[in-house]
């Protein structure tokens, strides 16, 4: 982002990659509640790819309309912005074991824009900026809870 402070700026981009191995029931039981986020305007889908990592440890991409077996999941389907780049998929399969399938997934944080908007506006800029995994905050959170036993 530039440091001119812009009207209609956008919020926040992430990028999240959930994965499965191949025997998943895939129910597709999380997709109506990301499917909410987007109707109701808290995040927008910019891109999305499926990729698929082979027992010999080549890969296959593919379009989300293909997604074998993920109810749904099509509804995602023209969501090519190029912000998935072939680097990032060769680090996703990288990460993945053989014969498991993951989707990327690229989204702005739409609720953040007016908020970033008026930040720059005001002369302020973004110093830093780091995710803390669930992970983390339940382990902080358990040790919390021990403290105050």
């Amino acid at each position: 982002m530039s440091d001119a402070p812009a009207e209609g700026m956008l919020g926040p981009v992430d990028m999240v990659i959930i994965g499965w191995p191949a025997d998943a029931p895939k129910t597709g039981e999380a997709l109506p509640i990301f499917v909410d986020l987007v109707d109701r305007g808290i995040i927008s889908v910019l891109d999305v790819r499926g990729v698929r990592r082979n027992d010999d440890g080549t890969f296959d991409a593919f379009d989300v309309s293909e997604a074998d077996g993920i109810a749904g999941l099509a509804v995602f389907e023209g969501a090519q912005t190029g912000l998935i780049a072939d680097e990032d998929v060769r680090t996703a399969v990288e990460a993945m074991d053989p014969g498991t399938a993951a989707i990327m997934i690229v989204f702005e944080n739409t609720w953040a824009a007016p908020f970033v908007t008026a930040v720059h506006r005001n002369g302020g800029r973004l110093v830093a900026y780091e995710r803390i995994g669930a992970q983390d905050l339940l382990d902080a959170l358990d040790a919390l809870d021990a403290l105050s036993n």
